[in-house]
């Protein structure tokens, strides 16, 4: 099993470029160790064209992939364009489709995603703490908590992130299956979502 499936706390972390058309994460485990990375896929010559020239990213189609330390893909993400709400679509490393990220349709009011699964069963809430986003709380159907995404971090790995676009992923060892693969999309996922809108 990939190390990326055991780790309960891990840091993303994204690489600082002067002009961003391909985005680009690290994820490291609580000693500071690289232990993955996200890394932006199919990208055309034209797209990165449109991409420096404009503003139009959420208009865009965005795909990630999710890579272990040895390169072996574990999660896809495909963020389709969008308007005003996201959802980003998750696959795990076989191109097996097994759920997607939606955001709740509400205005003025705090970020909200669903985590959804194959057959558009809710497996997952995932609530910002206030309505700029940037700490999230993951609950179970029953509001039982099943981790964070926070930019509240520290330890080995403090003095590395240095901007906004870095963050802890905790989550519960008694998370499993589909749904650690969904939680894992959801470190990239939400980033995507929420930046790209932000343009």
């Amino acid at each position: 099993m990939s190390a990326l499936l055991t780790q309960n706390r891990f840091f993303v972390n994204q690489k600082i470029k002067i002009i961003e058309l391909t985005n680009e994460f690290k994820i490291r485990d609580e000693a500071g160790n690289e232990i993955g990375a996200i890394k932006e896929e199919g990208q055309s010559a034209l797209k990165k064209v449109a991409r420096f020239a404009t503003n139009l990213d959420s208009m865009m189609t965005h795909k990630y992939g999710i890579y272990d330390a040895d390169g072996t893909k574990i999660v896809e993400l495909v963020r389709p364009r969008a308007f005003v709400f996201s959802k980003v679509l998750v696959q795990d490393g076989n191109g097996q489709e097994i759920g997607r990220l939606e955001q709740a349709r509400k205005v003025f009011k705090k970020v909200r995603f669903s985590v959804v699964g194959t057959a558009g069963e809710e497996l997952a809430a995932i609530q910002a703490e206030n309505w700029r986003a940037w700490n999230f709380t993951i609950t179970g159907p029953n509001d039982q908590p099943l981790g964070s995404i926070s930019k509240n971090w520290g330890g080995a790995v403090k003095e590395i992130f240095t901007t906004a676009d870095n963050y802890m992923v905790e989550i519960d060892p008694s998370v499993t299956g589909n749904l650690r693969l969904l939680l894992l999309a959801a470190a990239c996922g939400i980033d995507t979502a929420l930046k790209q809108n932000d343009k």
